[in-house]
């Protein structure tokens, strides 16, 4: 370890002009030991994995010239190479080539785009870019969606099982602001006002990536009915309850604070005759109206 700090330690006092191999096995101690070269590779190689990124600027068949170029390691020495790869896609996505170079992510040739894949470059919403400038730079977005022309203060963006989310409150709710989500890909028509033109959104209540906590709807409390036994796969699929009672028979209620209704119908279908909605009617009026509609408008009991 001693050594792998001196020699990170004199890369990083020579961050312009690098230092020869030669100078860098003598900080190593290495000049008396046999195949001097091999060992000081292997240890430049430890400091790789610990995030460094260090390269040879010597030009072919010169004699090795190391050059520690100083990045911000903290994330790297820490995310898995799967987390990486998502780390590098995000970064590649909203064109911060700026933040590729602090993190050590590999950057294009000189004037070209970072090299974004092409699978993930065809998966990449139209109006992606577009949005991920108006988060970072406070923009006001107007955006055609579901039909109607929306003006939304942007609050975040964020990717959810392959597709991207705007989070954010219309210009009409900023009275008593409520957060909704938009999928970026439904998006038509996209423009951004001016630097600094959005209002400053809070943090949302709900934060989280599960779709349950997103804020879309005015809050109600459902109780559900479900075997003791089926509780966990409740949780599974609706996320942690405001209370759980038990009402005997071995039979519990779960009761949750629901702000995306939809979100509620669509993993009630999953979990199916395990639960029943106890209350409130409202909400069991619009589960059985949505299956209705699914099954072509059969009528429902």
């Amino acid at each position: 370890m001693e050594r792998l700090v001196r020699i990170a330690a004199y890369l990083q006092a020579h961050p312009q002009q690098g230092v020869p191999g030669d100078t860098l096995i003598k900080v190593a101690g290495f000049e008396h030991g046999k195949d001097a070269g091999t060992q000081l590779k292997r240890e430049l190689s430890h400091l790789e994995r610990q995030g460094w990124q260090i390269e040879n600027i010597a030009a072919h068949g010169e004699q090795a010239v190391y050059r520690m170029t100083t990045v911000d390691n903290r994330l790297r020495v820490r995310l898995t190479p799967g987390q990486q790869a998502q780390l590098r896609r995000a970064v590649l996505l909203a064109r911060r080539e700026d933040l590729a170079r602090r993190l050590g992510l590999p950057a294009g040739s000189a004037g070209d785009e970072l090299p974004v894949p092409a699978a993930v470059r065809a998966a990449t919403p139209e109006a992606l870019p577009l949005v991920v400038d108006a988060v970072r730079d406070h923009q006001l977005l107007t955006f055609t969606y579901k039909g109607t022309r929306r003006t939304v203060h942007p609050e975040s963006v964020r990717n959810q099982n392959s597709t991207w989310y705007l989070r954010g409150v219309e210009d009409a709710d900023l009275d008593e602001p409520v957060a909704k989500a938009f999928v970026v890909s439904r998006m038509s028509d996209a423009d951004a006002g001016p630097v600094g033109s959005a209002q400053p959104i809070p943090s949302v209540r709900h934060t989280g990536l599960h779709p349950m906590s997103w804020e879309i709807d005015p809050p109600v409390d459902v109780t559900l009915r479900a075997p003791a036994h089926y509780e966990p796969d409740v949780r599974r699929w609706l996320g942690e309850p405001v209370r759980v009672e038990d009402a005997g028979d071995a039979q519990v209620l779960i009761t949750y604070r629901v702000t995306h209704r939809a979100a509620l119908r669509t993993r009630l279908n999953e979990l199916g005759d395990r639960v029943r909605i106890e209350g409130p009617d409202e909400v069991r009026a619009e589960v059985i109206a949505a299956l209705d509609q699914a099954r072509g408008g059969g009528g429902a009991a």
